[in-house]
């Protein structure tokens, strides 16, 4: 009997670490952008390099123009897309590549929409990582705002609504 016991609560100590344990890295993961009626507007592919993470954007239906694109914190798209939080900024850093207290790892450099909608497009990031603080519990999202990032002000870069987002999966 006692070595029942002595299994079960190994094997309960094994489960409870096994349920505490941080999210492991990936290679990969992907982001379905939606805009706020829900329709599609692309995809967002995330892949592990040696110098960061490469996100390869393929987007359609988006007002021509320049828009801020950023990683978001936390992994949640409800229109007005709010819910995903401020900018993912596990440095604590203050906003933008003109900032000297800068940058997030979620700042990410304007894209610009032709006139068609629709535009690919490949950014290395070199502080985002595909591991543990991007995949915790709330996840993270990509966003794409109404405006451009102006790159300096703190927290968001004055960029204006949020017009698309897409909830980062593995």
């Amino acid at each position: 009997m006692k070595s029942i016991v002595t299994t079960l609560v190994s094997a309960g100590v094994a489960l409870a670490i096994a349920a505490f344990q941080p999210a492991a890295a990936t290679d990969r993961a992907r982001a379905a952008m939606k805009n706020a009626k829900g329709e599609s507007v692309g995809e967002v592919s995330l892949r592990r390099t040696h110098h960061g993470t490469l996100l390869h954007a393929r987007l359609s239906n988006l007002p021509a123009g320049a828009h801020a694109f950023h990683v978001h914190a936390i992994g949640k798209c409800t229109p007005p897309f709010k819910s995903a939080g401020g900018h993912f900024n596990p440095g604590g850093k203050k906003h933008g590549f003109d900032s000297s207290e800068g940058m997030h790892a979620g700042d990410m450099p304007n894209i610009h929409v032709p006139a068609s909608g629709s535009l690919e497009i490949e950014i290395l990031n070199t502080l985002l990582e595909l591991g543990p603080a991007l995949f915790d519990g709330d996840g993270a999202a990509i966003v794409i705002h109404a405006g451009p990032d102006d790159y300096r002000t703190d927290p968001a870069g004055a960029a204006g609504a949020r017009i698309a987002c897409g909830v980062i999966r593995k």
